[in-house]
């Protein structure tokens, strides 16, 4: 694999612990400058395959490229170019802000000429300049979360690894810091992350969702929201969401029910037929409807409906 114009290349990369199969034959190409999503519970696959292409672990059989480099037989050389940032921050507590930028501009081998500058930098990113002194253990989550964004690129490395960058970390944070991943791809550096959040794929280019070690769906968000053609959404607004809810819930062709602000979304099988199905037995209690009308799936309703499909499918 030479890599080309791919930041990240993997093929049929598998990764087994004893009779476990954590990673099974996973391919797909990551173009150099995008953020690439990887989607999926606790314990699918995503922090395995990471650790993989970060030359941390040895993969059981297939291959895999990192910016050209091999993972298999070049993992030294990967981890130069790399940055590697996880849901455990790996700062100094004990130490300043300023003191870890120190740490990590020496580990990560950054020119003592460049220090200076690449030290200002991090912290003007991370928005931390009038903290330079300040203990890393007194900072809230978010701001660690900045800090230990800057520390993984202090180097300038062109792919940037985050795995569960944002666990832990309140909403506001968490936006604020898609806006600086956002920032990094924009000036050319490849972002590959992995969150359980659905709400966080939107940020992405483009996205894997990993289930049990496999990928099972492959795609921007609006093309997975697009291929969901088994499962329809629909919003429904009544005069009476409880009733129009014990109404709607039994009809065939109704797949999930839920109350989304002040009407309903209804998840069906067949588009036409159960819409109908649903205005008749509304009118037939005497319950007016405001609207129903077909709207796009979240990520999440995509997630659970190909969860859901691999389900059925093992069983």
């Amino acid at each position: 694999m030479n890599g080309g114009g791919w930041g990240v290349e993997i093929r049929d990369l598998v990764k087994t612990f004893g009779s476990f199969v954590a990673v099974d034959h996973v391919s797909l190409q990551v173009p150099k400058g995008e953020i690439f999503g990887f989607l999926g519970p606790n314990g699918a696959g995503k922090s395995t395959t990471i650790r993989m292409l970060c030359g941390l672990l040895t993969p059981t059989s297939g291959e895999a490229s990192v910016n050209g480099l091999d993972v298999a037989t070049q993992p030294e050389e990967i981890r130069e170019n790399i940055g590697y940032m996880s849901q455990k921050f790996s700062l100094y507590d004990d130490l300043t802000v300023g003191e870890n930028i120190d740490f990590f501009a020496g580990m990560y081998g950054v020119p003592k000429p460049q220090r200076a500058a690449r030290k200002q930098y991090v912290l003007e990113m991370a928005n931390l300049t009038g903290r330079h002194d300040a203990l890393t253990q007194t900072l809230s989550g978010g701001w660690k979360q900045r800090l230990a964004l800057g520390c993984a690129i202090l180097h300038d490395p062109p792919i940037l690894f985050l795995d569960e960058p944002t666990s832990g970390v309140d909403p506001i944070a968490r936006g604020a810091f898609w806006g600086l991943i956002h920032e990094l791809s924009a000036s050319g550096h490849t972002v590959f992350v992995s969150t359980h959040y659905m709400d966080e794929a939107e940020y992405c280019h483009r996205l894997a969702l990993m289930y049990r070690g496999k990928v099972i769906a492959l795609g921007t968000p609006a093309e997975l929201k697009h291929g969901l053609d088994s499962h329809f959404l629909l919003n429904l607004n009544s005069a009476d969401p409880l009733a129009t809810m014990r109404a709607v819930e039994p009809l065939p062709g109704v797949l999930d029910v839920a109350i989304f602000g002040r009407g309903l979304h209804v998840m069906v099988d067949d588009l036409d037929a159960t819409s109908e199905r649903i205005r008749q037995a509304l009118a037939s209690r005497s319950i007016a409807i405001g609207s129903l009308d077909r709207i796009l799936p979240s990520m999440e309703d995509v997630f659970v409906a190909l969860i859901e499909a691999e389900e059925r499918k093992a069983a």
